[in-house]
């Protein structure tokens, strides 16, 4: 669990950069002369689309994920509460058990 929250932490700083990477490109086409400004901002038009883009898969995923989580995590309850009640039910028999050896003759 730990790894799949370090994993969605490295997409979303990722996607960050990405964006601090595109204003920098903005910053650098506002001071671009013209020729250059158009290519520049056709590249910054592209670059804002697949970030769009990513981010929207990235939202995605996460959403599959998390439902994903909470399927199985649903699933595994009911068969917790009833490996616990056969633990203690266990403990309680060898309990048991030492007090038929151990206890009085």
């Amino acid at each position: 669990m730990e790894e799949k929250k370090s994993s969605t932490q490295d997409i979303e700083k990722v996607l960050k950069e990405i964006g601090d990477k595109i204003e920098e490109l903005v910053k650098k086409g506002s001071e671009a002369g013209s020729e250059m400004k158009e290519d520049i901002d056709k590249k910054i038009k592209d670059l804002k689309e697949n970030k769009t883009s990513l981010e929207a898969e990235f939202k995605k995923g996460k959403q599959i994920l998390e439902r994903e989580i909470k399927e199985r995590t649903e699933d595994i309850k009911p068969k917790l509460a009833e490996s616990k009640g056969l633990f203690k039910e266990g403990l309680k028999q060898i309990g048991l058990a030492f007090k038929a050896l151990f206890g009085k003759k």
